[in-house]
């Protein structure tokens, strides 16, 4: 009893000598770490309010002292401080277990390490449980990883190469073998597939208005969209749109959670462009150099066959529905309604479907692979 009165007293004194609460539970000893991260601040406290006493790079090595909540103290040959634990491994192999906890503190850890293998033809990595948090790289589809942790739908796992980060726990399948996964795929091409078509804008927001006709983009993105929706259920893929009305106008958050939420195979984008110059022209585009360009090149090449406008070819393309999605995704400019020739031409029902013939081709190519 006496013990336990002078622990009292001893943390009481020195909250109120300092305003800081030891942590009993914080680990001991020392060990090297490697950074597993691009940047890696350091900070003045084990707290991400504290100030920023340096930086570390990713590969860089650095002797840590102390394991505090998810904060590693640690020392390098030029800068010394805390820096988040998840973001760096000991050296041997074995990964740092201390983590930061969400907000609301609601942390699972998981009692061992599990092996799983990746279901999803592009699954990304982040560096934290969400969907809001950066994305780290990407697996793809009949990998095997090891979960570490796990958090509220969300996996943290390491890949052979020792790279750690967080995924999303519907597209991996626990104690699965490479072959096991790969088997349960889908079958080539288009047959089984779920594809998400999102015909853009849409409502009060009608996308660029035709110079010469004044056409609304927003309407032709519907009629093209409705095309391609005949011609993918034609071949056997399971298509969902995003709109289907000329008065809805779906935020891009959802136009994404759509996507995601059906564990989608691909999604597509149908827009048409504008121009101050007198640009003419088909454009495909893509985020992820790894996740969506194949898909984009795979349209482009068929969209390039000719189909009564010039491919201008493939771009990247900062863009929210292709940014944010986890899904293997693509969006096409399929003629530009400022260019009173291109106008004419995409207004025909003819062009359209020549277009939507083109994407369901390269989407079939894509998936034929």
């Amino acid at each position: 009893m006496k013990k336990i009165i002078y622990l009292t007293i001893l943390i009481c004194g020195l909250v109120g000598i300092t305003g800081y609460i030891p942590n009993l539970a914080e680990a001991s000893g020392s060990y090297i770490a490697k950074v597993y991260t691009d940047s890696l601040n350091v900070r003045s406290e084990p707290s991400s309010e504290s100030s920023i006493v340096g930086s570390l790079k990713k590969g860089e090595t650095v002797t840590v002292s102390k394991e505090e909540y998810g904060w590693l103290r640690i020392k390098s040959d030029r800068v010394s401080g805390w820096a988040a634990g998840q973001y760096m491994k000991k050296v041997d192999g074995k990964v740092v277990t201390a983590t930061a906890t969400d907000q609301d503190g609601s942390v699972q850890k998981s009692s061992a390490a599990t092996r799983a293998t990746v279901l999803a033809d592009t699954l990304r990595i982040r560096d934290g449980a969400g969907l809001n948090y950066d994305i780290l790289g990407y697996l793809t589809k009949g990998e095997a990883v090891t979960i570490i942790d796990n958090r509220k739908g969300w996996v943290q796992i390491q890949t052979p190469d020792e790279q750690v980060g967080w995924v999303s726990d519907r597209y991996i399948e626990k104690g699965a073998s490479q072959t096991a996964a790969v088997s349960s795929g889908k079958s080539k091409g288009l047959k089984g597939r779920v594809i998400v078509i999102d015909p853009g804008h849409g409502g009060d927001d009608p996308g660029a208005i035709g110079t010469k006709y004044e056409t609304m983009e927003n309407e032709i993105n519907l009629s093209t969209s409705f095309y391609l929706e005949d011609e993918l259920r034609s071949r056997g893929a399971r298509v969902l749109m995003t709109r289907t009305k000329e008065e809805e106008k779906p935020e891009l958050s959802d136009r994404v959670r759509i996507s995601e939420s059906s564990d989608a195979d691909a999604f597509v984008s149908i827009h048409y462009n504008s121009s101050e110059k007198k640009t003419s022209g088909i454009l495909t585009f893509y985020y992820s150099e790894t996740k969506d360009r194949p898909l984009a090149r795979a349209i482009e090449n068929r969209l390039a066959d000719g189909i009564g406008l010039k491919s201008n070819g493939i771009s990247f393309g900062n863009l929210h529905v292709l940014r944010e999605n986890d899904t293997v995704s693509t969006l096409v400019e399929l003629g530009f309604l400022s260019n009173a020739k291109d106008e004419s031409i995409v207004r025909r029902s003819g062009y359209q479907k020549k277009a939507a013939k083109a994407i369901a081709n390269g989407l079939e190519d894509y998936f034929s692979r």
